[in-house]
């Protein structure tokens, strides 16, 4: 117990999309810095690693940035890929670079995945298999990314519940690594214990007080994000030579709506009421992921305001 109590504090903030992680992120900073302790904050999203993809992100402003230190934002560009792993390295770099400087890494976004990468650890898996992914390409070029996502729910129903049946990247490698192994997914996923993080973690998710509520301001955000220019953003991406649909950064909610739209294939009623749907749905599998983890400490709305209270508690544990 004694090692346990040694270990250095790691703070995560979570929740769904559009619950305001970064707004409270910001007051809880302000609220350790009275007490003297410098934060930094470690972004934990898959969209914001990427560069030009400013306002579908949500990402922060460069002035906010410039008053609080922010890591693995604006780290990739939108043509590269950006893996758990990828993550989970350069998280690890920003947090121990973070302690050196006396400061508080604070872990702040919804990508559950990566928070899991982080805290469990990651299996060493098999390499990819170009057969068997052309082999899985055809099969969603004849039957739908649908039928894909139901082949894994056959084989992985744990894999499967936690990916959207349109997220081609990810129902493509659980697929192709139990083609490959036999074993699901979520069974390496399990394997990976031995490469977990030894902080004393303290997680928050920020939990929305109904789903109605929670749509009506996913609502209000998208079209504010449409008011701020997302389609000029979008634009100014899908005029790449470079970029597809097909690129992860690409399939990124907001962004994936958008993109036929920009192509004059549907109208922007049409993009719009299906990219607030797409985020409807994100938040919904993402209170499913947070009901199935461990040592997370919900926040309800009614709670948020109590932030003095968080403040306090995470400051006597950094002191400890």
């Amino acid at each position: 117990m004694a090692g346990a109590a040694a270990a250095p504090l790691l703070v995560a903030l979570t929740g769904p999309t559009g619950s305001g992680k970064s707004t409270v992120a910001l007051e809880l900073v302000r609220q350790l810095q009275t007490r003297r302790v410098s934060v930094e904050i470690v972004s934990v999203d898959s969209a914001q690693v990427y560069r030009g993809m400013d306002i579908g992100t949500a990402k922060p402003t460069r002035e906010v940035r410039a008053q609080v230190p922010h890591h693995l934002i604006d780290i990739r560009d939108p043509a590269e890929s950006f893996s758990a792993g990828d993550f989970v390295r350069e998280a690890r770099a920003a947090i121990a670079a973070a302690r050196a400087r006396g400061a508080l890494p604070l872990l702040v976004g919804g990508t559950m995945l990566y928070l899991r990468a982080l805290r469990d650890g990651l299996a060493e898996m098999p390499a990819a298999s170009p057969q068997i992914r052309r082999e899985i390409d055809a099969l969603a070029g004849e039957r739908g990314w649908p039928a894909v996502h139901a082949e894994l729910a056959r084989v992985d129903a744990q894999a499967a519940a936690r990916i959207a049946p349109q997220d081609a990247q990810r129902l493509q490698r659980a697929l192709e690594v139990f083609r490959l192994t036999g074993v699901p997914m979520s069974n390496w996923h399990r394997r990976a214990s031995a490469t977990a993080i030894t902080d004393r973690w303290q997680c928050y998710a920020l939990w929305p007080d109904s789903r109605a509520t929670l749509r009506q301001r996913l609502q209000s955000r998208f079209e504010s994000m449409l008011a701020a220019g997302l389609v000029d953003e979008v634009r100014a991406l899908q005029a790449r030579a470079d970029l597809t649909p097909a690129h992860p950064s690409m399939r990124a909610v907001g962004y994936r709506q958008l993109w036929p739209y920009c192509a004059g294939e549907i109208s922007l009623a049409a993009a719009t009421a299906n990219a607030v749907t797409a985020t409807a749905q994100l938040a919904k599998r993402q209170l499913t992921w947070l009901r199935g983890e461990r040592e997370v400490t919900p926040l309800g709305e009614s709670s948020v305001g109590a932030l003095e209270a968080l403040a306090t508690r995470i400051f006597a544990a950094f002191r400890a």
